[in-house]
């Protein structure tokens, strides 16, 4: 996947240079926060690759690296995933070409004619825009999807919108997936976004131990992202691509942290022998095992860890 990072870049882009006369230097661009790839998403995402493939272009999608509601309203809701595990998710779905962007003043201020020649059409070479059925981009929100379909009439680039996508007659939104994770609903959270919810950062030395109780884990620096209650989870941890069986402990080790301590994921991967010292783990929350509780001692800790470890195995054999 290509990755542009920066407006600068952005505008400073060749494509005739980098790839001449094919494909690769051709766009059909998708624009949005694309908070979590949830399964509105993914259906947007599903029309990019269509509308690639019969116009003969990559596709590409334009996102932000910071919430456009914390410049325009001074606040945004936490987000979902965070933007490194957004990209890797938005890789998944097939997506080629990425520009991670800053919603900064300079962006925040161009019209919609000056963000579709700028960008969609001198440096994107945008043959196609796709935007979702409440689009409205540029300044003072003034670029809806028929303002950029007379656009893309005098530009010469093809424009079209997505439908809401409803579960259960439901509409699908980032709002909804928040707060089913943030009160633990595991299952509904699953049918919004087509996956179990997750979180993604890089392990990080900790105390051993979990070693020292015969139950080696892997201490998760989790970035920016919207997690379920404290407690154990049966999980599955992904490493290089490889998908393992694990069980997890999100939260403060209530039986050796002191008072106030920070929320920590810990995870012990089933069946693995390796060193994951300083590489990406990516957790997906499966199913809750328990609250997260004090022991009175280290030997009732290891003995429920065992049990734990039991109930994860019998929930992640299927």
């Amino acid at each position: 996947m290509q990755l542009i990072e920066g407006l600068s870049a952005l505008l400073d882009l060749d494509l005739v240079a980098l790839h001449g006369e094919t494909p690769a230097g051709r766009s059909v661009v998708a624009v949005g926060v694309f908070d979590g790839v949830h399964l509105g998403h993914q259906r947007l995402l599903h029309q990019l690759l269509e509308m690639s493939s019969a116009l003969q272009a990559m596709p590409t999608v334009v996102t932000f690296a910071n919430h456009p509601d914390q410049v325009l309203h001074g606040e945004a809701p936490p987000l979902l995933v965070s933007v490194p595990h957004r990209l890797r998710l938005l890789r998944r779905a097939g997506v080629q070409r990425l520009v991670l962007l800053r919603f900064e003043p300079r962006l925040q201020n161009m019209t919609p004619r000056e963000f579709a020649v700028q960008v969609l059409v001198q440096r994107l070479r945008a043959r196609g825009l796709l935007l979702g059925y409440d689009s409205a981009l540029g300044k003072d929100r003034a670029g809806t999807p028929q303002c950029f379909r007379d656009l893309g009439g005098e530009l010469g680039f093809e424009v079209r919108t997505g439908a809401p996508f409803e579960v259960d007659g439901q509409p699908v939104s980032s709002t909804a997936i928040r707060s089913a994770i943030a009160r633990g609903d595991l299952t509904l959270a699953h049918r919004y976004l087509g996956r179990y919810p997750g979180a993604m950062g890089t392990v990080v030395h900790g105390s051993a131990r979990g070693r020292t109780l015969g139950f080696p884990t892997a201490n998760v620096a989790i970035e920016d992202a919207v997690v379920p209650p404290p407690g154990v989870y049966a999980v599955e941890a992904i490493v290089d691509g490889a998908t393992h069986r694990a069980v997890a402990n999100l939260g403060t080790r209530p039986t050796f942290a002191v008072d106030r301590a920070p929320i920590v994921l810990e995870v012990h991967v089933l069946d693995f022998d390796g060193d994951l010292y300083g590489r990406e783990l990516e957790i997906t929350f499966r199913h809750r095992l328990r609250e997260e509780r004090r022991f009175p001692d280290a030997g009732a800790l290891r003995e429920q860890i065992a049990r734990d470890v039991a109930a994860a195995r019998e929930h992640l054999k299927a």
